[in-house]
Parts: structure tokens; C-alpha cells; sequence
């Protein structure tokens, strides 16, 4: 694939634009539909790569999926899991490695999942294929590393297991979807609970399809199987991750903008970046009637000091956004951003730092000077959040950016170039 070139320029942004819509929902959709009985209608999905691979690793498993105007049409399988027609490749997708790896442990075929090159070496898989073993699964890394390619072959049992380190929540979202279609009760005690609003997102959908459980403060949950569920019909709401570059433009830039499709209701965790602005002393207003937000321009942003831990994919724009802010910002509990797409703490660190930024490195997160930004030339380092955190971090430097490898901003934001087009922002593609 030809790797594009992000080049932006300092920029004043006004008017409003319409957020997409959640990819992680958007993937949570995809799948419980296709694993339920009958047909599942998804409004408003997301059209993106990690979308796109969730689609073709159920269909692997044996749904059909159609797009039909804005919604897809899914006739699920009913909770049943008689192998996949190939090796399941989930790209780029941690979700779909995840996710797709518990689902798999439901037959009793062996099924191969696989993915690129971030997923085999950055996205370890140990804890879950520990975890699966426990309940009587055979769960291998084919090279012995604990990365994909995996081998999964059930079928999983109702049981007890325990989860040492559940400080990615995918791992525990994982276990709590495939708990739905068994016969009997899985009872999971996690050590170092991460993430928790993705857990809520999770235990949410267990709600919407009447699946019985129990969460006892993070650390037991129990879920009782009902083997399957009736088709439904789901919207699919805006998404906070993404809505966060907009909000942080706006910010470092101290323009003017309004923010459409996005609830306060919603489980997603990043909808706390709202807060951790609003205490920096950014002025955004919210509207829930509307679903909207106005960001307007304040005279100044103090540092703070942030735990991260439950809205950990909003690490890259915090520390661009603390660039810009008076005095020390320190982003804390932060761990697991090593494990995303690349190592997020380090990465980050390293681009910005070429922009002039202060910034320490920890083990589990960062600390952050206030000082002025300049133009240089960085890499996104294949990472869809590090790529438009950079972008964010241009619009308010002094000189031009150039963003390498910009092309994995179609991950999560497929429109992320033409939406900062229309606010007026000085970007473009090459």
C-alpha cells in the first residue's frame, strides 16, 4: 500500500461537523448479531477497516452480512460454532483478535486467527489464551510467544476462572460475550481491573439481550448462559474517541466549533475527555437534548494531573493538549497504552519532543511541561490515534507538520481529513 503524508498548518477552525459513529460499538454490533438467531438490523455502523474485518471474520463463522443504505442486514448463527471456512485474519483489529479468539473456543474445530504485523507482535495474547485454557480450551500461540497466529479449539466449559492481569479489558469483554451462549454458569475473578467503562459497554449489551450476570466491583463477575437470543435492531451512536481530536483542535487552537451525534448517556469510556478538558480550563458546553457540544476559546489551560486508566486511547491527545497548557500535566496509570497499536507512551513522547515539547517518560505514563509547539516531520507509526494526535498537536504549532504513514486514520475516522477540511483547518493528504 502506498503510505500517505499528513501535511498540516497552524489553523483557526469554526462551524460544526456530525462525529462518526463508535467503531467499538459498531464491532460489538457486528458480532452479537451475527452470533444470535433470526436477523439483526445495525443503523448508523461504522464503515472502517476494523469494522470491515469484524464482518469477514463472522461471515467466516458462518453469517451473512449485507449492507442495505445505512444499516447492515445480519442473519446470525445462532450461538452455534461449527468452525470457520478459512483463517480468520483480523487485521489491525485487537477487538477482533480478542474478541473473535473466546467466540472460537465455543466449537470444537480448531480455528487459526491471525493478523498484521502490529497484531503478531504488539497485541499479546497470553492472559486470554491462559485464560481459555483454564476452562478446558486448547489455546496456542503457533510460535510459542504468546502473539497470534493463535490456535483455538473448545469447547470452552461453564466453570471458575481467574484473570491475573485484567488490565486490558478486551481480555474480560472477551470472556463475558462467550459466556452467553454456554450451557451453565461462568463465574471470572480478575486481578488489576482496567479499562471499566469498556467493561460497562460490554455488560450493557449483556443487559440489552437479557443475559443474566452479576459484577461484584470489577473484580467477580457471573454470567449465566442462555445458549442464544433473538434478533435486534441497534443505532449505533457517535463515537468519543474520535470526537476527542475535534474537541482538542478546537482547544489548541482556540476556535470555535460544534460537535453533532454524540450522547452523554452512552457507556463509551473517551466521553471523559470532555471532564479532563473542561478541568484544564477549556470552555465546552453540552447540549444532550441536541447530542451535541460547542467548544469555544478560553484564555488559558492550567496542567492537572490525570489516571488515565479508564479512558486509555485518549492518552495521545491529552499529552497534546497538555503541550499547550500552563505548568506540569502528569498522566498516570497509563500501562496498557504500551500495548495498543504501538507503545503509545513512548511514541508519543518521542513525535512531540520533535515538535519541542517537555515531556519525562514513566513506566505507566507521562509528565508534561507547557511549552510552545513547531513544525516538524514525524511518524505516526502505523498508529490511527498517534496519527491524528499529531495532526491536533500541528494545528496549533508554529511552521508546517508533515504526519508519515497517515493513511491508519481511516481505522476508527474515515473522514477525519474532509471533516477538518470543512472547519477550515489547513490540511491535506499527499
Amino acid at each position: 500500500m502506498f503510505m500517505k503524508t499528513l501535511i498540516v498548518r497552524p489553523s483557526s477552525l469554526s462551524g460544526e461537523i456530525q462525529i462518526p459513529s463508535s467503531k467499538s460499538q459498531t464491532q460489538r454490533a457486528i458480532l452479537l448479531g451475527a452470533l444470535g438467531k433470526n436477523v439483526s438490523l445495525v443503523y448508523h455502523y461504522l464503515n472502517s477497516p476494523d469494522c470491515l474485518a469484524m464482518m469477514e471474520a463472522c461471515r467466516y463463522l458462518g453469517a451473512k452480512i449485507t449492507a442495505q443504505g445505512d444499516h447492515l442486514h445480519i442473519e446470525g448463527i445462532g450461538g452455534e460454532i461449527w468452525g470457520a471456512e478459512n483463517v480468520i485474519n483480523a487485521h489491525n483489529s485487537g477487538i477482533v483478535l480478542r474478541f473473535i479468539s473466546a467466540i472460537a473456543a465455543l466449537g470444537s474445530h480448531p480455528i487459526v486467527i491471525t493478523g498484521d504485523e502490529s497484531i503478531r507482535h504488539q497485541r499479546p495474547m497470553h492472559v486470554l489464551l491462559k485464560t481459555l485454557e483454564q476452562l478446558g480450551v486448547q489455546a496456542i500461540s503457533t510460535r510459542g510467544d504468546g502473539f497470534a497466529p493463535v490456535i483455538i479449539k473448545g469447547p470452552l466449559r461453564p466453570g471458575r476462572v481467574v484473570i491475573e492481569d485484567g488490565s486490558d479489558s478486551q481480555n474480560i469483554s472477551s470472556l463475558l460475550m462467550a459466556a452467553i451462549f454456554l450451557k451453565g454458569t461462568l463465574e471470572i475473578e480478575v486481578h488489576q481491573t482496567g479499562e471499566r467503562p469498556w467493561i460497562d459497554l460490554t455488560l450493557d449489551w449483556l443487559k440489552r439481550l437479557k443475559v443474566p450476570y452479576e459484577n461484584h466491583g470489577y473484580k467477580n463477575f457471573k454470567v449465566q448462559g442462555i445458549g442464544s437470543y433473538d434478533g435486534f435492531e441497534y443505532a449505533v451512536p457517535g463515537d468519543w474517541s474520535s470526537a476527542a481530536f475535534p474537541i482538542a483542535a478546537a482547544i489548541v487552537s482556540r476556535s470555535e466549533v460544534v460537535l453533532n451525534n454524540l450522547s452523554m448517556h452512552d457507556l463509551q469510556g473517551d466521553k471523559a475527555i470532555v471532564k479532563i478538558f473542561k478541568q484544564m480550563g477549556a470552555g465546552i458546553e453540552i447540549d444532550e437534548q441536541a447530542h451535541s457540544i460547542h467548544v469555544y476559546p478560553r484564555a488559558s489551560l492550567k496542567g492537572i494531573t490525570v489516571d488515565i486508566n479508564d479512558c486509555i486511547d485518549a492518552l495521545p491527545i491529552l499529552a497534546v493538549v497538555a503541550c499547550y497548557a500552563e505548568g506540569q500535566t502528569s498522566i498516570i496509570n497509563a500501562a496498557v497504552a504500551r500495548q495498543k497499536e504501538c507503545d503509545r507512551i513512548a511514541c508519543i513522547a518521542t513525535e512531540l519532543n520533535k515538535m519541542g515539547a517537555l515531556i519525562q517518560e514513566s513506566h505507566s505514563g507521562l509528565c508534561i511541561t507547557g511549552n510552545p509547539l513547531k513544525g516538524a516531520s514525524v511518524f505516526s507509526h502505523k498508529d490511527h490515534r498517534m496519527a491524528m494526535a499529531l495532526a491536533v498537536a500541528g494545528m496549533g504549532a508554529k511552521g508546517k507538520t508533515a504526519i508519515y504513514h497517515s493513511n491508519c486514520i481511516k481505522k476508527t475516522y474515515p473522514t477525519f481529513v474532509q471533516d477538518f477540511k470543512r472547519l477550515g483547518a489547513h490540511i491535506e493528504e499527499v
